[in-house]
């Protein structure tokens, strides 16, 4: 089968579109004929070594999936050969076929179409932990999102709204702003023309943020500190900006907020049945359109290497999928 494979951590244009052997389905697993894979911001740290995580040589990357079961390995019993199914894989899903653990695949509504469905794992699923776990957003609460229209920007502007808040959408340009007010954004902010510390400060009466949810890092990360309200929630999913900030902690403990890490991938090996739950939310959600993937650009799967670079570019308006 064909698959894009990192052979070393390097700059995104040495990963390698080539055969490799299919994947088998051991105990516990299925093998999918995937029909589209999600393109996440991780994926292209990891390919050059500058993700938390730092798989053995060679690996596959991509993590999210919609595919068709081709394979079932002993003791799987919850799903059978041809049934459609989103796959949270892990790595592998940059390829033709990809092996997972039959725990992380749940069935995919015909509703929903593959390159959809391939991108609703990752992105739509941290924003909806990040706000629901992690924040324990309630409604009429103030939700800022940094970095507005992006996949995971994006998708916690749609949930942000399906769970009852007013949502502030940050971003760099108007293009930008208009997909995020497209998407069910209260308010709009464009930080290359406003100060965004001034902006901030003035919501809730005045009283700062209720929650951000903050994917930029950086400059950006340093002016929402600085605009929490008390009981705020400062939610880090990431530094597309590329610097990772330092927090002053006195910033915390005076204006009585909490700074929240949030890794989804641990959250669904710590939490599988909160995990499960989740995504079975979110597909109720997007079958009622409360949710919904924004798919930029679909490109085949030997030019992935261009869908990354359009991702960490930050060029990107909702999603990335590949079609293998």
């Amino acid at each position: 089968m064909k698959a894009i494979v990192c052979e070393k951590f390097a700059p995104l244009d040495e990963l390698q579109y080539k055969e490799i052997d299919a994947p088998v389905a051991g105990p516990g697993m299925v093998v999918l004929d995937v029909k589209a894979a999600g393109v996440n911001y991780p994926d292209g740290l990891m390919v050059q070594g500058l993700y938390q995580m730092k798989p053995p040589f060679p690996f596959v990357p991509g993590s999210e999936v919609a595919g068709v079961v081709s394979a079932v390995g002993e003791g799987v019993t919850r799903v059978k050969t041809g049934d459609r199914v989103i796959g949270f894989t892990g790595l592998g899903g940059y390829a033709e076929q990809v092996a997972c653990a039959a725990n992380n695949i749940l069935p995919l509504p015909d509703s929903i179409p593959d390159e959809e469905a391939a991108s609703l794992t990752t992105a739509h699923a941290t924003a909806h932990h990040a706000l629901k776990q992690r924040a324990n957003i309630q409604p009429g609460e103030t939700l800022v999102v940094t970095g507005a229209a992006g996949g995971t920007g994006l998708a916690a502007v749609q949930i942000g709204k399906a769970m009852g808040a007013k949502v502030i959408a940050v971003c760099s340009t108007q293009e930008k702003l208009d997909v995020a007010r497209d998407n069910g954004a209260d308010v709009l902010i464009n930080y290359t023309e406003q100060d965004l510390k001034t902006e901030l400060k003035q919501l809730n009466d005045g009283k700062g943020v209720d929650v951000v949810y903050e994917c930029v890092g950086g400059d950006t990360f340093d002016a929402c500190t600085r605009c929490m309200a008390w009981n705020g929630r400062l939610l880090i999913i990431g530094f597309a900006s590329g610097r990772i900030p330092e927090f002053p902690v006195n910033l915390a403990l005076v204006k009585g907020y909490s700074v929240v890490g949030v890794f989804w991938g641990s959250f669904t090996a710590h939490q599988p049945a909160d995990f499960a739950e989740n995504m079975r939310e979110l597909i109720q959600w997007y079958e009622e359109g409360k949710v919904k993937v924004v798919v930029d650009e679909v490109v085949p799967l030997e030019n992935t290497k261009d869908a990354l670079e359009k991702v960490m570019g930050r060029r990107v308006k909702g999603k990335m999928t590949l079609k293998p």
